[in-house]
């Protein structure tokens, strides 16, 4: 059962976690399992990672392994279409507000494409511009400019062209997708977005009335020259959690316009180099690892600001060990280290204090700067020519081979 947007406002706000705030009460973590039962969603379970495994015939990826997308609404009914042979496509998306992505914003990526190639189903990727516009004050000609730079960053992930679709709403809404919006806005009291967003008298009706742009990628009729008759196609948005509120809305709407209600698969928080406190905050450039860091920079960065949970001399580390629970370096080798036996190792190794928050960070340093100088080398090779490509409005007519 979803609980009322409303009722949930009204409860006892010991965490705040929206899509544009991201907080715990007296700088504290965010308690998940309070969130799953907040939201109404379900926890993944290890069945449903086992399923993924058997249906797609290649190992789940990292982020499932080790718990990072960790909620789920109706993965289980996609998984269930796809066994009887019935396919679904992707829809996930940026807000383009600045212009270098750091690894959290990554994340997402990373797993939607795994997602695509694991199961071969076709992609739309939308860049919110109009929301930055409205929610950071930037110009739309800036916004317009940072949508197409983030397109950059998304297409060096390897994103396959035969099968995505970029658009930014400044460019596509109109037409079928306007048709859909003006649907899902009908169907949404004032009462409701304020339940749901947290909307006051203070905010500008263009905040108001954004939140059918972001629902109606759901719905395959929103996209006519990618699935024309095929309006019963199941869609699955891998997103954040704090994404949840607009999909939330969407589901309540979804039946009521004739339409199939999305599924989603949610991922936890990529924490700051400070500490596990919410979201990386973009105002600090020393609380992320941006995708445009030199290797100098990450290793200054983790060496200087990657919380440890290291005691605070050699003789009381080798006595005590790490506390694992606050050690940054190790939650970020948990998303970025591949090898599950290399990392149960280090684990070992720090808590019993046979290892020195040196040497987990030096590891850290490896991994993080092996990965930013892949994408790199990627996005560099990315031209104006290929967004383009990627966002032409075109038909994909190999999108479920």
């Amino acid at each position: 059962m979803e609980k009322s947007e409303i009722e949930e406002q009204k409860e006892e706000e010991d965490q705040i976690v929206n899509p544009w705030e991201v907080t715990a009460k007296d700088g504290g973590k965010i308690d998940y399992d309070k969130l799953i039962d907040k939201f109404g969603c379900q926890r993944l379970e290890e069945s449903l990672i086992s399923r993924v495994e058997r249906l797609t015939s290649r190992p789940p990826h990292v982020f499932l392994r080790r718990g990072v997308f960790f909620a789920h609404r109706d993965f289980n009914e996609i998984l269930d279409a796809y066994e009887r042979g019935k396919k679904f496509y992707l829809y996930t998306g940026r807000g383009p507000s600045s212009e270098a992505l750091h690894l959290g914003h990554l994340i997402p990526f990373m797993f939607t494409k795994y997602l695509q190639d694991a199961f071969k189903v076709p992609l739309v990727i939308q860049l919110t511009d109009d929301e930055k516009c409205m929610w950071k004050n930037l110009s739309v000609e800036e916004s317009q400019r940072l949508a197409r730079e983030n397109a950059k960053d998304i297409i060096a992930c390897g994103f396959d062209i035969t099968k995505t679709f970029i658009f930014s709403d400044f460019d596509y809404v109109g037409g079928a997708f306007y048709k859909n919006m003006v649907k899902v806005a009908k169907c949404v009291t004032f009462n409701k977005v304020v339940g749901i967003f947290g909307f006051t008298a203070e905010d500008h009706i263009g905040k108001i009335s954004f939140p059918p742009v972001q629902a109606v990628p759901s719905f395959p009729s929103s996209f006519p020259h990618l699935f024309p008759g095929k309006d019963d196609l199941r869609c699955l948005i891998p997103c954040a959690i704090d994404q949840d509120p607009y999909f939330r809305m969407t589901r309540d709407v979804a039946p009521r316009i004739g339409y199939q209600k999305p599924a989603l698969i949610e991922s936890s928080f990529f924490p700051a180099l400070q500490g596990e406190t919410g979201k990386m905050s973009a105002s600090d450039p020393n609380s992320a690892i941006y995708v445009t860091d030199s290797a100098k920079v990450i290793k200054n960065k983790v060496n200087k600001y990657a919380f440890s949970g290291g005691q605070e001399s050699i003789e009381k580390h080798r006595k005590y060990g790490a506390n694992l629970e606050v050690d940054i370096p190790i939650k970020y080798l948990g998303f970025f280290l591949e090898d599950d036996a290399e990392l149960e190792h280090m684990q070992k190794e720090y808590a019993a204090g046979r290892m020195l928050t040196g040497e987990v960070k030096k590891r850290l340093i490896e991994v993080l700067t092996e990965i930013v100088e892949r994408h790199c080398r990627a996005r560099a090779a990315v031209t104006d020519e290929m967004v383009d490509a990627f966002m032409a409005i075109r038909p994909l007519p190999n999108m479920f081979d």
